[in-house]
């Protein structure tokens, strides 16, 4: 619930308290915002009662009579931006005219009333005032929410690249300085270090793009009938060798062949991104299960390995930008923080979801579901 406070300043008491009556238990609900709004009521008699009151305590919407003793009410409407509050002010009178609603609207009036009018016209008048109040706030809010979440991007980016970048620097120093002597081959390690951080950062690069295409709907896409087992077959080809110095044994369990109506890199990116992972955090001598099926239209993917796990807390966040779980476990790992999350957007284009069961020192499973009819197509 979102109460608003109202203002109402008129000279008739018979005007105020008909206004309060009739806006008392008014509630109604802002549907582009999905808000429910009540009014919380308060009168003054007079221009003069009015701008004090809204010195103490500023009212959302003004409830303004046009023609007051003392103080007018376009003399009041003239000294509100003094007050330095934001009011959406309602101007009532009974002379209405076009010269009066054109001075109105800009001394900064929002809308104008005409007496004498019904219940409804008046609820309708500060319903759309309302509807105005709330909306604005809603996009001011997500636009403090964009800068804020624009400035944790370019911030946490910027720390993901400085570390394998300082790392990089370290090592050309070394080469330069011929630190390690005049023979070649001492510097083998150097060079590889330097390659492997590079490498780092080229993933992170390429990860990043991929996410922005996705989000912003550029990402070219072509729904096609492709074989999962085959993009399985292959995720696993590409793994191998990293599989092999690690001793870990890769399984497939999955139909001979498994038709699936879908982008292809789609698919590529989601299964080669769990069994990559599978892969660099599991332990040495362990193993990964790749099961596959088709239920209709909807596959099913999972991916379990016999890793070191992931903490029930740590499970949370895995799908957020730039996580990565760092302990003692992780600390050499290396990787953009970004896999996940990409599974994650590609997973909701297909109108499916993902889900991970973990338990450290005892391996992950990752399961998803994509559904054969994509919502967005090229």
């Amino acid at each position: 619930m979102e109460t608003l406070k109202l203002l109402i300043v008129d000279d008739e008491p018979g005007m105020r308290m008909g206004a309060i009556r009739t806006l008392k238990d008014f509630r109604f609900r802002v549907r582009q915002a999905d808000a429910e709004v009540a009014l919380l009521l308060d009168q003054a008699e007079s221009g003069e009662e009015g701008l004090e009151k809204i010195a103490s305590d500023a009212p959302d919407i003004l409830l303004l009579d046009h023609k007051l003793p003392g103080i007018s009410g376009m003399q009041v409407l003239e000294r509100l931006p003094k007050t330095g509050r934001e009011i959406l002010t309602i101007v009532i009178t009974a002379y209405a005219s076009i010269d009066t609603a054109i001075k109105a609207t800009k001394e900064g009036a929002y809308d104008f009333l005409s007496k004498p009018f019904t219940p409804s016209e008046l609820k309708y008048a500060v319903e759309k005032a309302a509807a105005h109040i709330v909306l604005t706030r809603r996009a001011q809010h997500l636009a403090e929410e964009r800068k804020r979440i624009r400035f944790d991007f370019i911030r946490v980016l910027g720390h993901e690249l400085k570390a394998p970048l300082s790392s990089v620097e370290n090592y050309v120093s070394l080469l330069q300085n011929k630190t390690l002597g005049s023979n070649l081959a001492d510097y083998e390690k150097v060079v590889q270090r330097s390659a492997l951080r590079l490498e780092q950062m080229r993933k992170l690069i390429v990860d990043l793009l991929d996410m922005t295409k996705i989000e912003s709907g550029n990402r070219p896409r072509e729904i096609t009938l492709c074989d999962l087992r085959e993009i399985a077959e292959r995720a696993i080809e590409g793994v191998e060798q990293q599989a092999a110095a690690k001793q870990v044994c890769l399984e497939l369990h999955a139909p001979p062949v498994l038709p699936f109506s879908a982008d292809r890199s789609d698919c590529e990116m989601i299964i080669n991104n769990l069994v990559s992972n599978a892969v660099k955090y599991n332990k040495d001598g362990g193993r990964v299960d790749i099961t596959l099926n088709l239920d209709n239209s909807t596959a099913r993917i999972t991916v379990s390995d016999t890793g070191i796990g992931i903490a029930q807390d740590d499970t949370a966040k895995l799908f957020n930008e730039f996580v990565r779980i760092k302990n003692e476990h992780t600390r050499n790992i290396l990787g953009s923080g970004l896999g996940l999350s990409i599974v994650k957007r590609l997973v909701q284009l297909y109108d499916g979801e993902v889900s991970v069961n973990s338990e450290p020192g005892a391996g992950s499973t990752f399961s998803l579901t994509l559904k054969s009819e994509p919502q967005v197509q090229a």
